[in-house]
């Protein structure tokens, strides 16, 4: 089985000619990779949490990030946030959706492959996976969470943060004082 290549390849923000659409006639890419995100949200969805943690990205450009990083990264946070709070002591949230198509144009290498590669002359590229465009500060995870749990939350999106490419900060937003 082929390696998947490294990221750096894919980490920088380009509009891509990839468009997918329902009708067959309007697809620019025929065929679209499985997302590997298996849940955008975990645990209870109730109104009555204290707090709001998000993870926003520090720099001043956007980037892609993969949807097999975002999915380490998802489960390295709830496995900190189930472990401790069990099911219902929180609420995670996956703020990105992978939806960009990332291509690549396997080139042939070894004796005598130059003369059957066309090399990137009209390249194009079968899809190999998907990505999520990620703008300036817009934030990757959300956690909302009781004031007591609050140094769970960080370490819990700091590992999340230690997944995917890029330096984050953490902003702390207290829901019951923003209210009155």
């Amino acid at each position: 089985m082929a390696r998947i290549r490294k990221f750096v390849a894919y980490r920088h923000l380009k509009r891509a000619y990839t468009r997918f659409s329902k009708y067959k006639v309007k697809n620019f890419v025929r065929a679209r990779p499985v997302c590997k995100v298996v849940r955008f949200d975990m645990g209870e969805q109730r109104k009555d949490y204290d707090l709001l943690l998000q993870l926003i990205p520090m720099t001043e450009e956007g980037f892609q990030i993969r949807d097999n990083a975002i999915e380490s990264a998802r489960q390295g946070a709830n496995r900190v946030l189930e472990g401790a709070l069990g099911k219902n002591g929180y609420f995670l949230r996956t703020k990105i959706y992978p939806h960009h198509i990332l291509r690549e144009n396997p080139l042939a290498a070894g004796a005598g492959a130059d003369r059957m590669s066309t090399g990137m002359a009209h390249n194009y590229g079968k899809p190999m996976g998907i990505a999520a465009q990620v703008k300036r500060h817009q934030p990757i995870f959300e956690c909302w969470i009781n004031k007591p749990n609050i140094e769970l939350a960080k370490k819990a999106l700091k590992r999340a943060s230690y997944k995917i490419p890029n330096h984050y900060t953490i902003t702390i937003k207290d829901l019951k004082n923003s209210k009155q």
